[in-house]
């Protein structure tokens, strides 16, 4: 079995007398460490020493989600309110229930406005700023925080409790320091998004992170502005690194809309646009006419093209729309005819794309038919059996 091409190794089922003593010892040790934090919790020892006992544990089982909202407790209740030479001024525990922690933001969905939300209510009620400022613990605590995430994120880089973590860290740095300071890290952030996606470049983890930084880089509490063109060009490195990558052929699709609004486009210059697109779609389709990714974002534009709730070209008439639908109908049976005849895959997928043009033809009042009311489905390799 392979993952993105990457095959798995099965992991050993025959073990010696030797490694399952072994295995014995260290779920020993394991459990005294996690029955040491929870005592010290109960005890109210919002201490570095025990934030040092459940980086300890977490290095072991970064899944324990448990400890996560721990060492959250840990931050909020004791060391982000405690001056540089002063004890901490809460003593109060928080609640059993704060304890407890919500399903992944990320398993709901990847956008970023609903993992920002989940991942803020996670934890307890945070008390106001102590150090607001680039010089107080608390940036340091954030800092040294982020920094022990990295490891991790290499180790298991599709943990969702990683991710999370690393997301409330940064929206303590919002609410707690100055906007400066916490918009640097905000930016810093964009470097590890880079870094993630060139060790696994289909990370939708990765790629849904790094929407939630830039939509909160560009917000107003951060004095943002917009990054759209930035981003954009972003995906036109990973697509031409790698074709196959559906989560940059996604993002792109999502940006496009707003990247014409912004460049107050003309009609003209939003023709110009689509027909780039659909020319770096028939190049990438001669290359391989198999990728699934290819052919999603081909819908993607055809519908675009046939959907006026959707579309770029928002003042093109209906004949204009089928005329230029046409033309990529055309283009893609002057593909078909220079295919091998077995490639059965191509056809199938030239049947879908032409059966939405066909869908799409004027009604007797004149209006788009069907087409416009149709959802890109994510079902193609069902269609084509």
């Amino acid at each position: 079995m392979t993952s993105h091409g990457v095959p798995r190794i099965a992991a050993a089922t025959v073990r010696t007398e030797q490694q399952r003593q072994d295995e014995i010892v260290k779920i020993e040790k394991y459990q005294a460490l996690v029955d040491l934090i929870e005592t010290k919790i109960q005890e109210q020892q919002y201490t570095p020493e025990v934030l040092a006992l459940t980086s300890k544990l977490l290095t072991k089982n970064p899944e324990y989600y448990t400890i996560w909202n721990v060492r959250r407790r840990l931050l909020t209740s004791g060391l982000f309110s405690k001056s540089p030479d002063g004890p901490s001024p809460s003593t109060q525990p928080p609640s059993t229930s704060q304890a407890k922690t919500t399903n992944s933001p990320y398993e709901k969905s990847p956008s970023s406005t609903s993992t920002s939300n989940a991942a803020s209510n996670e934890t307890p009620q945070s008390p106001p700023p102590q150090n607001p400022g680039n010089n107080g613990t608390t940036l340091e605590l954030i800092k040294d925080d982020l920094s022990f995430l990295v490891p991790l994120l290499k180790q298991w880089p599709k943990c969702y409790w990683i991710w999370n973590h690393r997301i409330w860290l940064l929206q303590q740095a919002t609410f707690r320091l100055d906007v400066p300071v916490a918009r640097r890290l905000w930016e810093e952030e964009l470097g590890l998004c880079n870094y993630m996606l060139v060790r696994d470049s289909r990370n939708f983890h990765g790629w849904g992170y790094r929407r939630m930084v830039v939509e909160k880089l560009e917000s107003p509490s951060l004095s943002g502005k917009s990054l759209v063109e930035e981003e954009f060009a972003y995906t036109t490195k990973m697509v031409n690194a790698n074709l196959s990558n559906f989560s940059a052929w996604h993002n792109r699709s999502q940006l496009i809309p707003r990247l014409l609004d912004e460049r107050n486009a003309s009609d003209e210059a939003r023709k110009e646009f689509l027909d780039e697109e659909f020319d770096t779609m028939r190049n990438a389709l001669w290359t391989d006419a198999s990728d699934q990714s290819l052919w999603f974002y081909h819908q993607f534009l055809m519908v675009t093209l046939l959907d006026r709730t959707v579309s770029i070209l928002p003042n093109f008439t209906t004949e204009q729309r089928l005329d230029y639908a046409n033309s990529q109908i055309d283009d893609l049976k002057e593909m078909l005819d220079g295919a091998e005849d077995s490639d059965s895959r191509r056809a199938a997928r030239f049947k879908v794309v032409a059966g939405r043009v066909e869908e799409a033809g004027p009604s007797e009042d004149g209006e788009m038919g069907r087409a416009g009311k149709i959802s890109i489905p994510l079902n193609i390799p069902n269609i084509i059996k």
